[in-house]
């Protein structure tokens, strides 16, 4: 038999996703956290993974599903946010433009895991193959947390009721070392999300509580501040007061015409600021093709506006995939990659004369 007739579409999926295998399980698994510092992993959209000076490991958002597949469906359905928030009715061209980057169902990490953490019941935000994973692959019987609406789905798919932590804002949870606050949460595009249609206009929605929340992360070396998908509010300013947070997490993304998702560059940091934060970072901006953005355009409304509003945090531009540890990395503007090859000229470059090189 030849190597080509042993080829499947099967085979190739199972050599090529996901696209990183289990290198990042591996990094983050290796991870020893410093005392007083807390280190944190994008996993892409809002998924961020979170780890503290005593190993604890929590993950909030985590997705590793897709947008669109298929050209075939043209409308959306009634009751749709989409389509209840802009009134259009053509289905939007979302298709995800990240790579999977964690792998779910490996044994490397996953049993580490000591909480699993939502903020809102859209579909990139809560995630059915993460919580088999999880359910299989981690002894520890830990919590999944979340809002009314989270809980329900998580229930629903057959997490244990034992397991579910339903929150409101006011919550608050304490994994090991670290203790998480849930409070109001700004998303209007998740206030008008319907799970069957209704017409809705001129009438009241559900409490957001029911539906979303946004996340303080306590650690020994500060305050993280998880924002989900909301938009700007200028409850963001009470939240900065009531909480003393090093890092903010905001879902940043180039709104089409018609549309209003996505937090903009201004608003990132408008956001920043009204928390007083040490450090803001934008995410989200990576995943969806009709909604990427351009993070360096935050840098430069940064620079135009930092001396003049006399700004006391700093922006932090990230990669998917990539590590960042506060305070350590509390100076860095943008993320790089590992780039290798730090070792060159450990032994001589075998090459047959020097002069090539």
């Amino acid at each position: 038999m030849s190597k080509i007739d042993k080829i499947t579409k099967l085979s190739w999926l199972e050599s090529c996703f996901p696209e990183w295998g289990t290198y990042l399980n591996e990094e983050i698994a290796k991870t020893v956290v410093k005392d007083k510092t807390v280190s944190m992993w994008w996993t892409g959209c809002m998924g961020l993974w979170i780890k503290s000076d005593k190993q604890t490991n929590i993950a909030i958002d985590l997705w590793f599903g897709n947008g669109k597949r298929s050209q075939e469906k043209l409308y959306y359905e009634k009751g749709h946010q989409m389509r209840n928030m802009s009134g259009g009715i053509l289905i939007q061209p979302n298709l995800r433009a990240q790579p999977v980057i964690l792998d779910p169902f490996s044994d490397i990490l996953i049993p580490d895991l000591d909480a699993l953490l939502s903020t809102h019941y859209h579909g990139d935000h809560i995630d059915i193959n993460l919580m088999a994973a999880v359910l299989k692959h981690n002894k520890k019987n830990i919590p999944f947390i979340g809002p009314k609406k989270v809980c329900e789905k998580w229930r629903d798919w057959g997490v244990p009721e034992d397991r579910i932590v339903e929150v409101k804002p006011g919550s608050k949870i304490v994994v090991k070392d670290i203790t998480i606050y849930a409070l109001d949460a700004f998303d209007r595009t998740c206030l008008v999300t319907q799970d069957e249609y209704s017409d809705i206009r001129g009438n009241f929605v559900d409490d957001m509580d029911l539906k979303a929340v946004n996340y303080v992360i306590e650690t020994s070396a500060g305050k993280l501040y998880h924002a989900g998908d909301s938009h700007y509010s200028i409850r963001f300013a009470k939240h900065g007061k009531d909480h003393k947070i090093a890092v903010s997490f905001g879902a940043y993304g180039e709104n089409p015409p018609g549309i209003a998702d996505k937090l903009t560059s201004v608003d990132i940091l408008r956001m920043g600021e009204a928390l007083n934060t040490d450090v803001i970072i934008p995410l989200h901006y990576d995943i969806w093709s009709n909604m990427m953005a351009d993070p360096k355009e935050i840098l430069v409304l940064y620079d135009m506006r930092k001396y003049r509003l006399e700004y006391k945090f700093r922006p932090f531009i990230w990669e998917v995939g990539g590590k960042f540890t506060y305070p350590t990395d509390r100076d860095k503007r943008e993320y790089h990659h590992r780039r290798g090859f730090e070792d060159s000229f450990t032994e001589d470059p075998n090459v047959p004369y020097k002069s090539i090189l």
